[in-house]
């Protein structure tokens, strides 16, 4: 049995939900709202299963893990064998996250990530690209500065999963049952555990009335470090494109209005990771990717952070321009997302002062 220490109660409660089933233990570090929520009634997973009519609903309690909740000050990450970062990038520089930040890269313990925006350090370990000159796509790079490439790996969060708002804050709803794809640690034994828990999120099975049934969104591990940057091309061509001078539209709309056009960009983002050293077998077809942008009928946070007037999110448009101009590529549409995300958050950040 593993202990985990998850950062992020919402996304991150996805991750947990699977490694419950197998047995390990969770502690998910959150708002103190939440963990006394969860602490009291646990927390509730929802997700379609293929071929199977309704949705099946996991409830932490009746899992054979354990899962408790604590706000930043009330961990030691050294207690723990692996820590999973699944907050968005601009909270990691928050009061009390940061220093659980710090303690975190103190203690060498093995590091997930599970953001659309990579950890700087994890970009580190691509040969060739300078590290350096991607710190202004971040809200706050410091906040990377302790942590060791070797120990830190990024898993990306493919899945699809939001909190319905008519719900309590302990209830998530998958909307999109893909896998997490986790690159190797340059650190085999941290390496060994990953492949451990990828084993044990396969053999779960869920206890459906017409019998034990295989549940998705599992746990891949890669041993190419460009497999988590697969989703770079779907954060360009759909989720950015969400946003809109004076609103949002949905992440269909966005990638199926103009196909041609987020084609473009999507073509150019992958062209860019196979640049850095990605294989086409690392990388995800358009066609795949714009099957799957079909059922996307939310927005995406980006977008409604942005409509709610947040000051900062993750800028993965922002890092993958900065990226291409390393490599000596630039696409308009990249470059338009780009002033288009800095405009709105400039007006956001004005009408907060205004407050």
């Amino acid at each position: 049995m593993a202990k985990i220490l998850i950062l992020g109660a919402s996304y991150g409660s996805l991750l947990a939900s699977k490694l419950l089933f197998a047995g390990h233990e969770l502690k998910l570090v959150c708002l103190p709202a939440e963990a006394d929520l969860i602490n009291a009634e646990g927390f509730r997973v929802r997700m379609p299963v293929r071929g199977r009519a309704g949705e099946v609903e996991i409830d932490s309690r009746k899992l054979p893990g354990k899962v408790s909740a604590a706000g930043t000050g009330d961990v030691n990450p050294a207690d723990y064998d692996l820590v999973g970062l699944a907050m968005q990038e601009p909270q990691y520089r928050s009061p009390g996250v940061r220093e659980l930040m710090a303690a975190v890269a103190k203690s060498r313990v093995p590091c997930m990530s599970i953001m659309n925006m990579p950890p700087l350090t994890y970009l580190r370990r691509i040969p060739g690209l300078d590290a350096e000159a991607l710190k202004p796509a971040y809200t706050d790079a410091s906040v990377w500065d302790g942590f060791e490439p070797g120990l830190l790996t990024l898993c990306s969060p493919d899945p699809q999963a939001v909190r319905p708002p008519e719900e309590k804050v302990n209830v998530l709803q998958v909307t999109l049952p893909t896998n997490f794809k986790a690159a190797r640690f340059d650190a085999p034994q941290a390496t060994a555990l990953l492949r451990q828990l990828e084993a044990d999120v396969d053999a779960v099975r869920y206890p459906a009335p017409e019998g034990p049934i295989e549940l998705p969104v599992k746990l891949r591990v890669s041993e190419s470090i460009f497999v988590p940057l697969a989703k770079w091309s779907m954060l360009l061509a759909g989720n950015y494109r969400c946003i809109t001078p004076d609103g949002m539209r949905t992440a269909q709309e966005a990638v199926h209005t103009d196909i041609a056009e987020s084609k473009s960009v999507y073509d150019f983002v992958y062209d860019v990771c196979l640049r850095l050293g990605a294989r086409n077998e690392d990388l995800v077809p358009f066609e795949k990717y714009a099957a799957a942008a079909a059922s996307l009928t939310r927005p995406a946070s980006a977008a409604r952070a942005l409509n709610n007037g947040a000051p900062y999110i993750e800028r993965a448009d922002k890092l993958v321009q900065l990226v291409a101009r390393q490599l000596g590529l630039r696409h308009p549409v990249v470059d338009r997302i780009v002033d288009l995300v800095d405009t709105r958050l400039h007006g956001n950040r004005e009408a907060a002062k205004n407050r």
